[in-house]
């Protein structure tokens, strides 16, 4: 087992990093200190420095997916309030879940079965920011009047989520997985731009996808 120099953050993200892997395979009845730490090549004792519990480090494990699902899409979580709503472009923001969801099926796989085991989604910052941004976009004149917030996210979100299990059958190379989290991205856009969204206020979306469509792999 390789040893890493001595850096409690890295070591602390190494722990973390290997425990979302394991959680992905094995949920949470599969996670064990002394694994986590082999996987992550540091040694027990090491781990339990950082985590007392195999529970902290279950929790740890789905803040940190949550964190790095949160800036992917949003941006730094210190800087959100400055954002209007108004002014967010809906397509750029559905292209950075799609690119980080096929990038990181098992983050994304942690961090679902983990929010839908809670009994308070709503105390995950990314599903809070995620749902409230579509409340705070259906309340304005952008929106088709009615849109239901949480419906809705859990559509994307878990769409988001499962396309990269189809995708991993069919993507050979990094390529073939950009095209296909383009593809999804732009089904997905379509869907919004002629349900939720006032499609006359995005010209520029709407010409978007009226051009040529990726044509699927054979």
């Amino acid at each position: 087992m390789t040893r890493r120099p001595r850096d409690p953050v890295a070591t602390r993200e190494a722990i973390l990093e290997a425990a979302s892997a394991l959680l992905a395979r094995a949920g949470p009845e599969g996670v064990s200190l002394s694994e986590v730490a082999q996987a992550a090549g540091v040694n027990r004792g090491t781990a339990y420095q950082h985590f007392e519990t195999r529970e902290n480090l279950i929790a740890a494990t789905v803040e940190w997916v949550s964190d790095k699902l949160f800036r992917a899409v949003f941006g730094d979580p210190a800087t959100i309030g400055e954002r209007q709503i108004e002014d967010v472009d809906p397509a750029d923001l559905t292209d950075r879940l799609a690119n980080f969801a096929m990038s990181n099926p098992e983050l994304c796989r942690v961090w679902l079965l983990q929010v839908l085991a809670s009994p308070d989604p709503a105390a995950d910052p990314f599903w809070r920011e995620y749902v409230g941004s579509i409340g705070r976009f259906a309340a304005t004149d952008l929106a088709q009047p009615g849109v239901d917030a949480e419906v809705l996210s859990v559509i994307v979100l878990s769409g988001s989520f499962m396309w990269p299990v189809w995708a991993g059958a069919h993507a050979q190379d990094g390529a073939e997985r950009g095209e296909l989290a383009r593809r999804f991205a732009r089904e997905c856009m379509r869907l919004s731009m002629y349900g939720s969204m006032q499609h006359a206020r995005f010209p520029a979306i709407a010409e978007r996808l009226v051009a040529k469509p990726v044509s699927p792999p054979r």
